[in-house]
């Protein structure tokens, strides 16, 4: 029988305090806060992390990792669009796992300057990322050749779906969907125009257990 392993108290304390920002907002949670919630001292807190911004850097870089690895991990036989739906599904997921990120981004921003550091590098990094999937997509004939300029600002309007579907759906409640994966929905629509008849075939395929 497999042990389960033990986490360390640096995990212990990442993940409560996920667990608290999600919760309450990460502008609302104090170190002594997480300190009384994993029944630990203050002062056993701050020998792990001394500040609040170093506890939320290594939160982040555990975000970071976790959806570097979905980047990363394209199966060779899938088609770019199989791995880019996965890749959705992932982000759908990581969202809500990291709930307080999102919700708190430009707050986190304003309030971390090294975080605020590491999210440009990792926003660069994404959007590099983004414009390779692109590229497959086109040689895989999957989209229509346009201009980079206009696929450019196509991949722009995905990154701010992902970056801003929790805020708008918080702010407009009257427009809510409860539906599972709608932002997923929402960024495959703003590509249908753009596929080929091959794209369109390999798009139903793709999506042919996921309800749309």
């Amino acid at each position: 029988m497999q042990k389960t392993k033990k986490l360390s108290t640096k995990q212990k304390i990442i993940q409560t305090s996920i667990e608290l920002f999600n919760e309450q907002g990460a502008q609302n949670i104090t170190s002594r806060h997480i300190a009384a919630k994993l029944g630990i001292s203050h002062g056993n807190l701050d020998y792990h992390y001394k500040t609040k911004e170093a506890l939320m850097i290594a939160i982040y870089e555990q975000m970071r990792t976790e959806m570097s690895e979905s980047y990363n991990s394209r199966i060779d036989f899938t088609s770019s669009f199989e791995h880019f739906q996965r890749l959705l599904k992932h982000l759908d997921e990581f969202n809500l796992k990291y709930r307080f990120f999102n919700l708190d981004v430009l707050e986190i921003s304003r309030s971390f300057p090294q975080l605020s550091r590491l999210l440009e590098e990792t926003i660069q990094l994404r959007k590099k990322q983004m414009e390779d999937l692109f590229k497959e997509f086109i040689q895989e004939g999957f989209i229509q050749e346009k201009s980079q300029k206009e696929y450019s600002r196509l991949q722009h309007h995905i990154r701010i779906i992902i970056t801003f579907w929790l805020p708008q759906k918080e702010i407009l409640s009257s427009f809510q969907s409860t539906e599972t994966g709608e932002m997923v929905r929402h960024i495959w629509a703003l590509l249908t125009p753009y596929f080929t008849p091959e794209g369109q075939k390999e798009y139903e395929r793709v999506m042919k257990d996921w309800p749309v």
